[in-house]
């Protein structure tokens, strides 16, 4: 038998929909829909008629019994209880497009034995699952669509673990449109939010957590998507899913088909918000009023830019792991963001068409590849941001690092430090020093960075920073470190020490605290 597909999933198994102009509503044509439907399943699954498609009215009702999936399985390993069928109705359209529409519920339970032979209950069940959208035949995906999911609960229970989740509701939407140039791509945008997410998980080996979100909020955008490219290549990695090695003449045609698929895209942003996040167990309380993360990459193929971003506001944390006197250092805020710019996807893009995947030793090594990813194999890191806050201290931080893939010794950089209250900050330190002494070379280091510092008109303390790629090292435009030297470590015996340069690192004496 020839596997090409395995799948319960409506979403998926509407991708084989032909174009819905001008079709009649009758038995022919459901049983039409019904062959396309079962088309890439292996025959054994097909023949289990778990797909039914009828006319129903001006529309298509197509049900999906998963039960019928699992008349061979054995129950003693694994059952389950409920699993009653669900439909989604598909109403053609004069245009070739076809809503898609429903209501279901689901609500089921059993068991089931792992390798080790033990065994876990579960229950699921959600109340209620809404539905509808416009399915696009060409490329095999949704043009818009909306999704409402109510009172989804889980709960699994074994030997050793126990979990329980609830999540009041869950909303979703869709939208697209051509992608403007007229080049048949999609640009996509989407939203996403959950309220009421609440997870407790218990188990021999760690004590309970409790788990919380009061609500969390996802916005998508995808740009010059090349979505019936990428239906080629699912349905020729599919056709393709059990060949041991592909003739030449199937070689060219998936490559030829990722070819006119580049560049990928031309935008792709993800925002994720959780607000009132907490995490609770018997070792304290700890959490955050919001937490974000963002990821973007974006521009032309030939330099793009990748960024990433986390950040977090009023974060608490509760627990006897943190001594008091430090609890200060806790930071209440933080902010990070990250950037790589100039990724030239387009080189390595050719680069990887041209490569033999039938030779065993590839000519285009992983070095290689990646200098045609990073021009000439040089990298850049952007900061533009990374801040922290604390009751006492605020500092922030915005740089660029560049170097290469092949080596970590050639490498610049340039940031740029600013704090407020400082000298709060130093007694803060000189403070818990007294309990600590280690932390007088902290105090004396930050006493010493004072004394090359600028202050800004707004009050703050600035430091901008500067070391080149012959490792000198400039602070505020003073030189605190000459270029480095010939590298002597290879002419010293194993059990000999470099002596340090003396007079060459020289620095301003700290500023004395009143």
């Amino acid at each position: 038998m020839r596997l090409k597909l395995v799948t319960a999933t409506s979403l998926l198994a509407l991708c084989l929909f032909t174009t819905a102009e001008a079709v009649e509503i009758n038995q022919d044509g459901a049983n039409a829909v019904r062959d396309a439907l079962t088309k890439l399943l292996p025959d054994d699954l097909a023949k289990t008629d778990f797909i039914t498609v009828n006319p129903a009215g001006g529309r298509y009702q197509i049900m999906y019994d998963l039960a019928k999936l699992l008349t061979k399985v054995d129950p003693t390993t694994f059952t389950i209880n409920g699993l009653t069928p669900f439909s989604t109705f598909a109403t053609p359209l004069d245009n070739g497009l076809w809503n898609i529409e429903g209501n279901d519920s689901f609500n089921v339970s059993g068991h089931f034995k792992d390798p080790d032979q033990k065994t876990t209950n579960f229950t699921y069940s959600i109340a209620s699952i809404v539905h509808s959208g416009v399915f696009d035949p060409a490329i095999s995906y949704l043009r818009s669509g909306t999704f409402a999911v109510k009172d989804v609960k889980v709960a699994s229970k074994s030997e050793t673990d126990e979990v329980h989740a609830t999540i009041a509701s869950m909303d979703q939407k869709l939208s697209s449109t051509d992608t403007a140039g007229g080049n048949g791509r999609i640009d996509f945008v989407g939203s996403a939010s959950m309220t009421g997410f609440v997870e407790q998980v218990s188990s021999v080996q760690m004590p309970p957590i409790d788990l919380r979100a009061g609500s969390i909020n996802v916005d998508a955008k995808v740009n010059g998507l090349p979505a019936k490219q990428i239906r080629e290549m699912v349905f020729f990695l599919l056709d393709h899913l059990e060949d041991k090695e592909l003739s030449a003449e199937n070689t060219d045609r998936i490559k030829a088909i990722v070819k006119d698929a580049f560049p990928l895209l031309t935008l792709f942003s993800e925002t994720i918000g959780v607000n009132d996040l907490s995490v609770t167990n018997e070792l304290g309380k700890g959490g955050a009023k919001a937490f974000g993360y963002t990821v973007a990459i974006e521009g032309p193929s030939d330099a793009m830019r990748f960024g990433f971003g986390m950040n977090a506001q009023e974060i608490r944390l509760d627990t006897p792991l943190m001594p008091a006197n430090y609890s200060t250092f806790m930071p209440t805020s933080f902010d990070l963001q990250l950037a790589v710019p100039n990724l030239d996807f387009a080189s390595f893009g050719d680069a990887l068409m041209a490569m033999d995947f039938k030779d065993k030793a590839p000519k285009a090594s992983g070095e290689e590849m990646g200098k045609k990813l990073f021009r000439d194999g040089r990298l850049a890191v952007e900061f533009p941001r990374i801040s922290a806050k604390s009751g006492v201290y605020d500092v922030d931080m915005t740089g660029r690092i560049e170097g290469r893939v092949d080596t970590e010794k050639d490498y610049s950089m340039e940031a740029t430090i600013l704090a407020r209250d400082l000298d709060k900050t130093i007694s803060a330190v000189q403070e818990l020093a007294k309990t600590d002494p280690d932390l007088n070379q902290v105090s004396f280091g930050l006493m010493m960075a004072k004394g090359f510092a600028k202050t800004d008109a707004d009050g703050r303390s600035r430091w901008d920073i500067s070391v080149s790629r012959d490792g000198s090292v400039a602070v505020n435009g003073q030189q605190i470190k000459g270029p480095d030297g010939p590298d002597q470590d290879e002419e010293l015996e194993p059990d000999q020490e470099q002596e340090p340069d003396q007079g060459q690192d020289a620095v301003p004496a700290p500023t004395q605290q009143p």
